[in-house]
């Protein structure tokens, strides 16, 4: 009896879950409280399957994650969803800022105690990001990714809350936030990338690296003045970075007029802007140098934060190269008609030849009906396509259940809620009784 038990406790560690799971929808659960399967995000992604083809999906509750985390390019299909985007953050204070001189200002210098290349520092040798995605078909819905270095300080060096360097990644509702380089794309250029409904912070470059990205919906915001949003470096891409229906705002300090949609820093790299809101007002000219010649930098029907249609007449078209001895100059156009907007959408975009459809993985469920409580026991009408159910006293998660039903182990304290949850971990719309 005892060796029964026994291998049956270590099925459940080589499964990667405790008994909450044999009802859940997901396959790991991470809480800092031990609640879960795992008090790691990175322990999480390391017990996951290797070469998966489906979905493997890690909920992750509210909490503060002070850690790195890395998804290697064997853990493909990782979806890692956030209970609450304000309040499941996944952060770091880490940094790549190289050896200060000798002489330098102490306060000059604060960047090398989290220095990923300083041997003292805790983060020594890790990889250059708060979070690096190598896995292809990552997935993340209602996270914070936070490098505390750039938030809490305002400076740089370079400073990554996320690096996504795989193939079919997208991103729903989730926060980004740094200074200097807060988000690095994939550097390979048939790379697909797509983010909606997210929020985007940075000054510097804030958004670059290469490949076909499609947004919708993000606020892109500025931290100081001076601001530059994008510096891409694409080969050779079809659509480059694209932004739809995005808001360009900031703080104070960058509300002044002299915020940069973006700069060219290698190859021929492409960004266009389709009906963006400029909450704050950018300089005249837009775009700026950085060294290479961009093979289209535009926009199309950019508005002011009224509504109002914005004179896009003084946007830079004339660019100047690198280089010590007659270095290249060129030219691209600022804007682009309309005809050549409509062809800048998700249909041509995302799909590619795979037939790629991460807006299915982001559909919200409908809230679940006719909730019911009778002493200990919910019940509810099933809801069509839910792979299972979280369960919720206001925001603490007290359960999951694949069917609908769920018995309480003592009653709630606050406002009982649920949620269904689709074939691809994505939270719907919350029910409450």
């Amino acid at each position: 009896m005892k060796k029964i038990i026994v291998t049956i406790l270590f099925l459940g560690m080589v499964l990667g879950g405790n008994a909450q799971n044999s009802s859940s929808p997901y396959q790991a659960v991470v809480a800092q409280d031990g609640s879960g399967d795992y008090t790691s995000v990175q322990d999480a992604v390391n017990a996951a399957p290797e070469n998966r083809r489906e979905p493997w999906l890690i909920f992750v509750k509210n909490g503060s994650y002070r850690e790195q985390v890395v998804v290697p390019p064997t853990k493909t299909y990782i979806h890692l969803i956030g209970q609450d985007k304000n309040k499941t953050i996944i952060h770091h204070n880490l940094n790549v800022g190289g050896k200060p001189e000798e002489g330098i200002e102490p306060s000059k210098a604060a960047f090398w105690k989290h220095s990923v290349h300083n041997p003292a520092s805790e983060v020594h040798k890790f990889e250059g990001s708060v979070v690096y995605v190598k896995g292809n078909h990552f997935y993340t819905e209602n996270i914070s990714y936070i490098n505390d270095w750039g938030v809490d300080n305002q400076n740089g060096p370079q400073a990554l809350a996320m690096s996504s360097q795989a193939d079919c990644a997208s991103f729903n509702n989730c926060i980004l936030r740094s200074f200097q380089d807060t988000w690095m794309t994939s550097r390979n250029d048939s790379h697909r990338l797509y983010v909606k409904d997210c929020w985007i912070e940075g000054a510097v470059d804030y958004f670059y690296g290469s490949g076909d990205a499609l947004l919708e919906n993000c606020t892109l915001y500025n931290v100081r003045s001076g601001s530059v949003i994008v510096a891409p470096s694409h080969k050779n891409v079809k659509f480059g970075y694209v932004f739809r229906n995005c808001t360009v705002d900031g703080n104070a300090q960058a509300a002044d007029g002299k915020q940069k949609l973006g700069r060219p820093w290698h190859n021929s790299p492409r960004a266009i802007y389709i009906h963006t809101t400029m909450r704050i007002p950018l300089a005249p000219e837009g775009w700026t140098n950085m060294g290479a010649i961009p093979a289209l930098f535009a926009e199309y029907d950019s508005r002011d934060a009224e509504g109002n249609v914005l004179d896009l007449s003084q946007r830079k078209t004339e660019y100047d190269g690198r280089g010590p001895n007659n270095p290249p100059k060129g030219s691209c156009r600022a804007t682009i008609t309309k005809e050549e907007a409509d062809g800048y959408v998700y249909e041509r975009i995302i799909p590619g030849d795979d037939g790629w459809n991460p807006r299915t993985m982001m559909e919200k469920l409908p809230a679940p009906r006719k909730l019911k409580k009778q002493g200990l026991k919910v019940s509810w009408k099933n809801v069509s396509a839910a792979a299972g159910y979280v369960i919720f006293d206001d925001d603490k998660v007290i359960g999951f259940a694949k069917e609908p039903a769920f018995n309480l182990a003592s009653d709630v304290k606050g406002t009982l809620k649920i949620c269904a949850v689709n074939r691809y971990g994505s939270l719907g719309i919350e029910s409450t009784l």
